[in-house]
């Protein structure tokens, strides 16, 4: 993945850029490998077997986590920030965070979910922050997501029936590994066939600001901007894959406030809205 030297003037947060910011749109996840240092790493695992404390719904940033806590310390990493800059803006609200343990050999997987699907905003979102201390090999399970399914709408568990679908991505990473998600991306957390325990800590946040240009927008016109907008994923066939791409021009319509947006027409045909009367 690309990275961005586009820094917010002041601080040490490293923006993403327009490219990154379209293959999120598409696909709905950015993730930055590797992102956390190993000494870092080494302390999470300690801190999430011991848990971390709750906070209220709704609670800001800047008032959930303790100054110089592991979390704290996690999420001004200069990457970290400036992606969650980027995606939901300063001042984010948290709206929960859990810790997700995986033991060895545990015999079972979460099924394909998205969660709290009532929320289907059409021109804002909330993020998720999945945060990996482990290397996370194929045995250990990994989460499960299906690429370009946030903005396909579906009742919570509809898609717990489904083992498996075409393209979609079981995560092997890094140690120190950090992932944003849309909210509403098909996942689910896979059975550990390893002899290792398996962490993973998320916070899911709010945005309070417009989700308008925050990131950096110095290649807005990079063609391949659009080449990421138009991204096909495999568990969709052809036809019906244009809700996908439809939906997400909407999304950059709203991201960028360039309301002449569009791919192959889709969007600027179902808006024709003619106000002039016949004469």
């Amino acid at each position: 993945m690309e990275e961005t030297e586009k820094k917010i003037p002041g601080t040490s947060r490293q923006l993403l850029s327009s490219v990154q910011m379209a293959r999120f749109v598409a696909r709905g996840a950015v993730r930055l490998d590797a992102v956390v240092p190993p000494e870092m790493n080494a302390e999470a695992l300690h801190v999430l077997a011991h848990g971390v404390p709750q906070v209220p719904y709704g609670t800001p940033l800047g008032q959930a986590f303790a100054p110089g806590s592991f979390v704290d310390r996690l999420l001004q990493l200069p990457q970290v920030a400036g992606a969650l800059h980027s995606l939901v803006g300063p001042g984010p609200t948290v709206d929960h965070h859990a810790v997700h343990t995986r033991e060895p050999h545990e015999g079972q997987a979460q099924p394909l979910h998205a969660d709290a699907i009532i929320d289907v905003r059409p021109d804002a979102f909330d993020v998720q922050l999945m945060y990996y201390p482990q290397e996370v090999t194929l045995e250990m399970g990994g989460t499960l997501s299906v690429p370009g399914s946030h903005l396909r709408r579906t009742n919570e568990s509809d898609t717990g029936r489904y083992q498996n679908l075409r393209g979609q991505d079981r995560l092997v990473c890094p140690a120190g590994t950090v992932v944003f998600l849309h909210h509403g991306i098909w996942h689910g957390g896979r059975r550990n066939d390893s002899d290792i325990v398996r962490y993973m800590f998320k916070i899911r946040f709010n945005p309070q600001v417009r989700q308008r240009l925050l990131w950096d927008t110095a290649d807005l016109d990079d063609p391949q901007v659009r080449t990421e907008l138009d991204a096909h994923f495999p568990w969709y066939e052809h036809a019906t894959g244009r809700l996908e791409r439809y939906n997400r021009v909407l999304l950059w319509r709203e991201l960028t406030g360039d309301d002449a947006f569009d791919l192959d027409h889709w969007v600027t045909r179902v808006g024709n809205r003619p106000q002039e009367p016949a004469a």
